[in-house]
């Protein structure tokens, strides 16, 4: 299966936070030949570990959140419409025409229903219609006895190619991730590890990071690596909040990371003309390392982003190239590494 194949198959994969057993069975099977034994959690978080030949070695955990944004139906009323609510941060802006997959035995389509501007009120059109107040038409005279409340909803929007080097898809945060810790492990050799590694497609990562904390308190790493995405650059948006849209893997430094380890990563990026860009994150980075740098005993933590646009919307957008860096980055930093950081 080649890249574009299995990016598509992760982001086909229903993952919404909390509902993740699925998916996780999946990707549980796609992770298998690449290392020695996988596991799957109560929570629905994978880990696997590849063990090194090497007495005494340390672990290195590679992590990439499961979990995807959606909803979950609140309420069936007559004519076959839903009301819901979000699970996960969801702009309601971008909602209202969306079209949707509701999950149940066998899925269903809906549509986020929304008002004809023929019908709407003087100045309606200017304002965002809260959550709680849309509405999801599936057609179906009979919902009532076919969904259930508490069924998880999903975007529906499949993957698609945007010229040459860009795909398009929902959920990209963070199927990206998990593939390219996938990619990363295909380019290792295990003979010649020096460190154990251990990999996690956390659960829950939207709300609690509960898969991030539980996981990595039972792997015990010495050193950990968040692989998630980050905001790329558009016309509309802060020059100092984004990055490079094909500039290469992100590399987070502030005191989330452990400034060693940081910089370990920048050298080795330099070394291998692997392309890269420095993100400042001042403080809480909204990612897995936040818990994973605490759990037990402490971790060594970094973070490494792949550049991204359009953040939990259904058309979230990656370049190629920056997915590749990652992979690399991660890979190249795995075969090398023999456990000791130094600044």
């Amino acid at each position: 299966m080649n890249q574009i194949e299995t990016l598509e198959k992760l982001c086909a994969l229903p993952g919404v936070t909390g509902f993740e057993q699925s998916a996780a069975r999946t990707v549980a099977e796609m992770l298998r030949p690449l290392v020695n034994k996988v596991d799957i959690d109560p929570f629905g978080t994978v880990t696997g570990i590849l063990v090194c030949p090497r007495p005494k070695a340390k672990t290195v955990l590679l992590d990439a959140h499961l979990d995807q944004i959606g909803f979950i139906v609140t309420e069936v009323l007559e004519g076959g419409f839903l009301r819901f609510m979000p699970v996960g941060g969801v702009d309601p802006r971008m909602l209202l025409g969306c079209e949707v997959t509701i999950l149940t035995p066998t899925p269903l389509y809906g549509i986020v229903s929304c008002t004809p501007p023929h019908l709407m009120q003087p100045g309606d059109a200017d304002k965002a219609v809260p959550i709680h107040e849309m509405l999801i038409d599936t057609g179906l005279l009979d919902a009532a006895s076919r969904i259930p409340v508490g069924t998880p909803i999903v975007f529906r929007q499949p993957l698609v190619r945007l010229g040459k080097d860009a795909v398009s898809s929902k959920c990209l945060d963070d199927r990206a991730g998990v593939l390219a810790i996938l990619q990363a492990l295909k380019k290792i050799d295990r003979k010649k590890l020096g460190v154990h590694v251990a990999v996690m497609f956390s659960a829950q990562e939207e709300i609690t990071s509960l898969g991030a904390m539980t996981g990595t308190f039972r792997l015990r790493p010495d050193y950990a690596i968040a692989v998630d995405v980050s905001h790329a650059k558009t016309p509309d948006a802060p020059a100092d909040e984004t990055f490079a849209f094909g500039g290469g893997v992100m590399i987070g430094m502030g005191p989330n990371m452990n400034t060693a380890l940081t910089r370990a990563l920048i050298r080795l990026a330099r070394a291998e003309e692997i392309d890269y860009q420095i993100e400042v994150m001042e403080g809480d980075t909204g990612t897995n390392a936040w818990t994973m740098q605490i759990a037990a005993c402490g971790t060594a933590q970094a973070i490494l982003s792949i550049p991204l646009r359009y953040m939990h919307t259904p058309i979230e957008t990656m370049h190629l190239s920056d997915l590749d860096a990652t992979a690399d980055l991660i890979a190249s930093f795995v075969q090398h590494f023999d456990g000791e950081v130094s600044l």
